[in-house]
């Protein structure tokens, strides 16, 4: 059996973790998921890592504040191991800047929040698919840095 696939959910959202974890029951269910819900929270728990963390990561570009989730992104591209991380942006708008800026700064994939409960499983169905069932993601090491 492997084991469970960590997704980090970085959404400013308090009840996206509870709609995904109820959702993913039935579409994916090796899933689990840790939310952080701004880009300083993300960064220090990529920091704080030691060991292996998520095999995927949920990211919102609007994040609630003036630094938004590509500034995430821009992090975890310049970081030793974050860079091997996918990054599925996650967004409610779809504009075209958005999705120019969201693969000119690394992000592997950009889709748009579902908006029922059955398309969030949809979603879930579709993820677990590509990023569990299709696509091979390196085994990434994490080391602790101090802020």
């Amino acid at each position: 059996m492997r084991p469970p696939f960590l997704i980090l959910l970085v959404d400013d959202d308090a009840l996206l973790v509870d709609i995904l974890h109820r959702a993913s029951r039935e579409t994916f269910p090796e899933a689990s998921f840790i939310q952080v819900y701004s880009n300083s929270e993300a960064i220090t728990y990529i920091n704080q890592l030691d060991g292996y963390g998520p095999k995927l990561v949920l990211l919102d570009i609007d994040l609630g504040s003036s630094i938004n989730g590509f500034d995430f992104l821009a992090f975890l591209q310049a970081h030793a191991e974050g860079h091997f991380l996918p990054v599925v942006m996650l967004t409610a708008i779809q504009l075209p800047s958005s999705i120019v800026a969201a693969y000119s700064t690394g992000a592997s994939s950009f889709t748009v929040k579902p908006f029922s409960f059955i398309d969030w499983k949809t979603y879930l169905g579709i993820l677990r698919q590509y990023w569990f069932l299709a696509a091979t993601i390196p085994p990434i090491r994490f080391y602790k840095r101090e802020l």
